[in-house]
């Protein structure tokens, strides 16, 4: 496996309708390094956004979708999502509060 730093974990947060209702109940949606593991991913949610305490992670792994363009077939890059769900008195992630 190669050498993944915590900063190097989470990608990008995801910005969905059904992400966006989840965070009512403390979960928040990332994409992640497609091999990181659970221990990676909390160490990496609580050393990037202080005062968060993660209690429960779920991960699942999407893989590409099969295009075509001609005659050339292809798939496009498979993902890895993180669904982390916060302790009740941890602090809210805070790039999430504009939406």
């Amino acid at each position: 496996m190669a050498n993944v730093q915590y900063y190097d974990v989470i990608l990008k947060p995801v910005v969905t309708e059904k992400s966006m209702n989840l965070m009512a109940e403390k979960k928040y949606t990332f994409f992640v390094h497609p091999e990181a593991n659970k221990t990676m991913i909390k160490e990496a949610v609580e050393k990037m956004f202080e005062g968060t305490k993660v209690e429960k992670v779920n991960t699942m792994n999407i893989p590409g979708k099969k295009k075509r363009r001609g005659m050339v077939m292809g798939r496009t890059a498979a993902t890895k999502k993180a669904i982390v769900k916060l302790t009740e008195e941890s602090a809210d992630i805070e790039i999430f509060s504009g939406l």
